[in-house]
């Protein structure tokens, strides 16, 4: 069974940079397709950005094209979102989510097997 941690969320203000990481544990990172989801008061979870089990596949939401970097870094396990030019609509909880998913690049929540726990990123103007 894997279990995500996200960190690096926190208040930062418009214009600025935060980058966020989701450590694995439980199993092997590279299996999996990995994405970052995001979700603000009263709207629907978003998947903003994934990345393919190499990592020499990524996508974004146009929202955060341009801004937005998604990584990964297999030998530790680990995911990243760097975010850069923030604005106050970037704020919401970020979550990591891994998806075994093959032949296709998951883009649902419910083709995410694992969840991390989310991590707060406010976007003060």
């Amino acid at each position: 069974q894997m279990q995500l941690v996200e960190s690096g969320g926190g208040l930062v203000q418009a214009g600025g940079s935060v980058r966020l990481s989701c450590a694995a544990s439980g199993s092997t990172l590279r299996y999996y397709h990995m994405g970052w989801f995001r979700q603000s008061p009263g709207k629907d979870r978003e998947l903003v950005a994934s990345i393919s089990r190499s990592g020499g596949n990524t996508g974004y939401v146009d929202a955060v094209k341009g801004r937005f970097t998604i990584s990964r870094d297999n030998a530790k396990n680990t995911v990243y979102l760097q975010m850069n030019s923030l604005k106050p609509e970037d704020t919401a909880v970020y979550y990591c989510a891994a998806s075994s998913v093959i032949n296709l690049t998951p883009r649902r929540n419910e083709q995410y097997n694992y969840w991390g726990q989310g991590t707060q990123v406010t976007v003060s103007s």
